[in-house]
């Protein structure tokens, strides 16, 4: 892998980790772009579920979204609504297998 030490994304990503090396943010955001660099190589990723856990973190940080913060119950999701007749079993999904 390849790091342009001018990009201003590696550019930033050092000034913030000069600011605070403990900053779990700025710990996340490097191993998202290691973790993407990998992909978009045609990589798999050892471990994707901390690679879930990142990018989730970082979009509720970026949504401003505070982990204490009480998320609506799933219960208040609408059900899907199924194609066809009450007695049709199938969903579009199954076919398209």
């Amino acid at each position: 892998m390849e790091i342009n030490p001018e990009h201003s994304i590696i550019v930033e990503l050092k000034k913030k980790s000069d600011r605070d090396n403990t900053d779990k943010s700025v710990k996340d955001l490097i191993w998202l772009l290691f973790d993407s660099s990998l992909l978009t190589s045609g990589f798999s990723l050892d471990e994707p579920t901390h690679f879930a856990n990142r990018l989730h973190r970082m979009i509720k940080l970026g949504l401003s979204i505070d982990d204490d913060e009480k998320i609506e119950e799933e219960d208040s999701m609408p059900g899907l609504v199924k194609e066809g007749g009450e007695g049709e079993t199938s969903t579009k999904m199954e076919d398209v297998d």
